[in-house]
């Protein structure tokens, strides 16, 4: 399995697996997957990697801001999606742990996301690579009319920012 950058060519497939977890319910709150040009908007300039074997996309990872205050510039929030073929495997273990040596190449040192509290093999990825519950959600947002609770975890970096 080979690393590659996220871009126009590769996009369809990445689209597709996030189309996957948008059909799982238990991946966003989104319910349609973005054009490339709005993707592209709404996630850093690094850190946008796919995992993949010959042309198959399994899996890719981002990063996006949390806020433009000056104080959380070495915050970020990650987002990791698998291909249902690929899951169960280890793809996600290796993409997250690569986009947390992106990160901590680009001064990053607190890595956070959201995850859905019924989405359990993403907890427990997260876990496995050093985030931890720091907390949740209560109802924060309705999906299909029903409201979902968002565990919030966390990863501190052990090399930036001590």
């Amino acid at each position: 399995m080979k690393f590659s950058e996220i871009n126009k060519d590769n996009y369809k497939q990445v689209s597709d697996i996030y189309r996957s977890g948008i059909k799982t319910e238990n991946a966003t709150f989104e319910v349609n997957v973005p054009s490339f040009e709005a993707w592209d908007q709404k996630y850093l300039p690094f850190g946008r990697i796919i995992i993949h074997k010959d042309e198959i996309v399994l899996g890719w990872a981002s990063l996006a801001k949390v806020s433009d205050r000056l104080v959380y510039k070495g915050v970020a929030e990650v987002s990791v999606y698998v291909s249902p073929n690929a899951q169960g495997k280890g793809t996600g273990t290796k993409l997250l742990k690569k986009l947390i040596e992106i990160s901590e190449s680009e001064g990053i040192w607190t890595l956070q996301c959201g995850i859905m509290r019924e989405n359990v093999a993403s907890i427990q990825l997260h876990k496995k690579c050093g985030f931890r519950e720091i907390g949740y959600r209560e109802k924060v947002g309705k999906l299909n009319n029903v409201w979902r609770d968002n565990v919030i975890m966390e990863r501190r970096s052990k090399v930036v920012g001590l």
